[in-house]
């Protein structure tokens, strides 16, 4: 898969987070990458302090990140159907670390 292509399909995926989400995005940047850092194995990875430990007396002068891996997700998925699927866990997880979601709370809304 092309790099837009890949790039267009988190989009998608972004785009099918609930609103009520959104308020807690405002400092989340979202970035693509073709491989994880040297010696992981990961799919994505989130870096940033959860919106549930934040405090407005310890601002962050850097956004929180969520960094995506395009190969590591080509290499696991069997077919198209099954990278956006890759693609659409992995978003979801890494956002839920972002506003401090529980591993319950993530199957509850769909998002494991």
């Amino acid at each position: 898969m092309t790099e837009d292509q890949f790039e267009e399909l988190v989009a998608a995926v972004l785009d099918e987070v609930p609103e009520e989400f959104w308020p807690a995005l405002d400092n989340l940047v979202v970035i693509i990458e073709d491989h994880p850092p040297d010696g992981e194995d990961l799919l994505g990875l989130y870096e940033g302090v959860p919106v549930t430990e934040q405090s407005v007396l310890d601002p962050s002068a850097m956004p929180d990140q969520i960094s995506i891996f395009r190969i590591s997700h080509c290499d696991v998925a069997e077919d198209a159907d099954d990278l956006a699927g890759w693609v659409r866990e992995t978003v979801f997880h890494e956002l839920g670390h972002h506003l401090g979601l529980s591993e319950q709370r993530l199957a509850e809304l769909g998002w494991d």
